[in-house]
C-alpha cells in the first residue's frame, strides 16, 4: 500500500502560526507519496509516459497570457489540450518533472518537442516571435492538460502557512529547491503570481487535494539576486556547487543558496531531513540522470555537465547525513 503524507483537515478548528493566506480544503491533503520503482524509460518520457506523448498535428487554440512566459493552448491530434512554453524555460519544466516524479512529489506530465508545427495560428502576441507565420516552432514545453488533476484555485499555500509544516517531506522539498538552484520560490504571499498550487484529484472517490510546486522554470543555473540569477546554464550551476552545502551546526545544514523567501526556504532543515531525501535521490544513477536531461533538450555536453554537478550536490548531501547520524536510529515513514 502506497505510502503518504495526508493529513485530513477541517477548515474549524486548524490553527497554526501567524495569519493563514486561505483555510485549507476539507479532505485529504497530499503532498507527498512514496514513489515506485523509477526505470530509464521513465526518465525519458516523464510522468505521463510514452503513451501520453504530444501526438501532431497540433491545432491552435488560443494564446495563454497566464505569467510572463509566452505560451499558447493546442489540441493534438488525440484531442488532448496541451499548453506550449517558449523561451528560456522549456528545458528546466520538463527535466523537473522527472526529478519530481522520482522523488514522489506532484508533477504534471511535460515533454520537450524540438520542433513542429501548430496549425491555425493567429492574434499572437508575446508568442509571435517564437511561431513563424506557417505555424513552424522550435524548442518548446509541452505540458499536458490532464482531466484528472483540475486546479482548485480557491485554495493556496505558502512556504511558512501550509499543512506540512515541520514535516520530512516538505524539508524534502525546501532541498530539491536548493538542489536544483531554482531561486524562483513565489507562492500564495505574492501579488506577482504564485508557483505553488493545489490541485484537486478528480478521479478520486472522497475528495483528495495534491499540494505542488508547479513553476520550475527558474532551475539549473545559479541562485543569487536580480542581477546574478539564472536558469539551465551548466557552466553556471557548475560554478555554484562547491557552495551547495556550507556546513552543519548543530545538526542543522547551512546553505549557499539564495534567491526569493531564502529564508523560508533553507532555515531549519537538518541532517535527518537530508537522511529522508536521500532515500529517493541517492538510487537515481548517473545514466537516468543523463537520459532525463537529453530527453529535457540538452546537448550531450551540458547532460554531462549537469550529471556530474547534480551528483556532486547529492554526494554533499550524504556527507552530512553522516553527521550526528547516531542521533536518530531510525528515519521516519510517513
Amino acid at each position: 500500500m502506497i505510502r503518504t503524507i495526508v493529513f485530513t483537515l477541517f477548515a474549524a478548528g486548524i490553527c497554526g502560526a501567524g495569519e493563514r493566506t486561505a483555510p485549507p480544503p476539507q479532505g485529504e491533503l497530499v503532498l507527498w507519496r512514496a514513489p515506485r520503482a523509477i526505470s530509464g524509460a521513465d526518465w525519458i518520457w516523464g510522468p505521463g509516459g510514452e503513451q501520453a506523448a504530444p501526438a501532431p498535428p497540433f491545432r491552435f487554440v488560443k494564446e495563454n497570457l497566464g505569467g510572463t512566459t509566452p505560451k499558447v493552448d493546442v489540441r493534438d491530434a488525440r484531442g488532448r489540450s496541451w499548453t506550449v512554453k517558449f523561451g528560456g524555460e522549456v528545458h528546466t519544466e520538463v527535466f523537473m518533472s522527472r526529478l519530481l516524479y522520482a522523488t514522489g512529489y506532484a508533477a504534471e506530465p511535460a515533454y520537450f518537442v524540438p520542433a513542429g508545427v501548430i496549425e491555425g495560428t493567429s492574434g499572437l502576441r508575446r508568442a509571435k516571435p517564437f511561431i513563424g507565420k506557417d505555424g513552424t516552432f522550435q524548442r518548446a514545453r509541452f505540458k499536458l492538460r490532464d482531466r484528472r488533476w483540475q486546479y482548485a484555485d480557491e485554495y493556496q499555500w505558502s512556504w511558512t502557512d501550509n499543512p506540512f509544516l515541520h514535516s520530512r517531506q516538505l524539508n524534502g522539498l525546501r532541498i530539491l529547491m536548493m538542489l536544483v538552484s531554482n531561486w524562483d520560490a513565489k507562492d500564495a504571499r505574492d501579488a506577482e503570481g504564485s508557483n505553488t498550487a493545489v490541485f484537486r484529484q478528480r478521479d478520486a472517490q472522497s475528495p483528495v487535494y495534491l499540494y505542488a510546486m508547479t513553476d520550475w522554470g527558474s532551475t539549473l543555473g545559479s541562485w543569487g539576486g536580480f542581477f546574478k540569477r539564472g536558469r539551465w546554464n551548466a557552466e553556471e550551476y557548475e560554478r555554484q556547487t562547491p557552495n551547495f552545502i556550507k556546513g552543519v551546526k548543530d545538526g542543522t545544514i547551512e546553505w549557499g543558496y539564495s534567491g526569493k523567501h531564502a529564508r523560508d526556504i533553507t532555515e531549519g532543515i537538518t541532517t535527518d531531513d537530508a537522511r529522508w531525501i536521500l532515500q529517493y535521490l541517492a538510487p537515481i544513477t548517473d545514466e537516468q540522470l543523463r537520459s532525463g536531461l537529453i530527453a529535457s533538450g540538452a546537448t550531450a555536453a551540458d547532460a554531462e555537465r549537469f550529471r556530474r554537478a547534480i551528483r556532486n550536490r547529492i554526494e554533499q548531501l550524504q556527507r552530512v547525513a553522516e553527521i550526528n547520524s547516531g542521533v536518530s536510529n531510525a528515519i521516519t515513514q510517513e
